[in-house]
């Protein structure tokens, strides 16, 4: 859930659902499900964010480490003689 303060009128607006919801002021300051706007944005606080989740990893933990041994290889140059 998001929430906002507009400092112009010190209305707070919260925001949890798709329908836009305006504090009434001439700033209009607007959350619409997780966007916010206003005619400036100076003049709104964020008091409360949604808590963004991390993205879940593709991989298992055995891949991940032969990903990372992979990566810590290193090229050797071989050096041949010409007759």
């Amino acid at each position: 859930m998001l929430s906002i303060r507009c400092k112009c009128c010190n209305k707070e607006v919260h925001g949890h659902t798709a329908q836009a919801r305006s504090c009434g002021c001439p700033n209009l300051a607007t959350v619409r499900g997780d966007r916010i706007s206003a005619v400036d944005l100076n003049e709104v606080i964020i008091i409360s964010s949604p808590v963004e989740k991390k993205p879940e990893s593709l991989f298992t933990n055995l891949e991940m480490a032969e990903i990372e041994a992979r990566r810590k290889r290193k090229v050797r140059k071989l050096d041949f003689e010409v007759r």
